[in-house]
């Protein structure tokens, strides 16, 4: 893993992005630059793990679909979430060469990571950085997604064997729907920061 190499072509593409050894770091940064905003989240365990939820509420109006209690209430957050001043997310994997990758299930993490808001955050730990595209495809598809759905604990053949890969199922509970490479900054949303934490988090 070359992660100077990783910085200078996600800049290349016009990210930019600040580099932290762990996340207690990125999370007082991000704690520090995002007040009085309305605030999405998309899902993520790194984001869960680091508290950003808790610290950002405090001084910023956070949507947070995952903090919902069933799936009507999951929905309507999950709109707001869509319209907010700042979105922050994770992706499932990211390239050397700068490209990121994100499967979704619902949609709304994607679609929100592409349109509609002033700021977009990444908030990406080392351990997703594979050689090449190709490899982060597969690191999304087998890695990321089969932990993604044993966490919330769906009946699917990933999670059947163990969580060791993708099956293409047709499992209405699967949660790999969309697949999305970002392989440059979207045009309509100027200011996309992605946050690189040095520390092993998330899927």
């Amino acid at each position: 893993m070359d992660i100077k190499k990783t910085i200078t072509n996600l800049e290349k593409k016009r990210y930019t992005v600040s580099y932290f050894e762990n996340a207690k770091e990125a999370a007082d940064y991000l704690d520090s630059h995002i007040d009085g905003k309305t605030v999405g989240f998309g899902d993520s365990r790194t984001m869960a793990d680091m508290g950003l939820y808790g610290k950002l509420s405090t001084h910023n109006e956070v949507h947070d679909p995952y903090q919902s209690k069933d799936n009507d209430e999951f929905l309507k957050i999950a709109k707001k979430a869509l319209i907010t001043d700042v979105y922050l997310t994770s992706v499932n994997a990211m390239s050397e060469t700068g490209e990121m990758v994100n499967i979704d299930g619902t949609g709304n993490r994607i679609a929100g990571s592409l349109f509609g808001h002033d700021k977009v955050y990444f908030v990406v730990s080392t351990n997703k950085i594979e050689p090449t595209l190709e490899k982060a495809m597969w690191r999304a598809r087998n890695i990321a997604a089969p932990k993604n759905v044993m966490k919330y604990s769906l009946h699917t053949p990933c999670v059947v064997t163990g969580g060791e890969k993708c099956y293409d199922c047709k499992n209405p509970k699967r949660i790999c729907n969309a697949i999305i490479t970002y392989y440059r900054r979207m045009d309509d949303i100027e200011d996309v920061e992605i946050i690189l934490i040095d520390q092993e988090m998330g899927f």
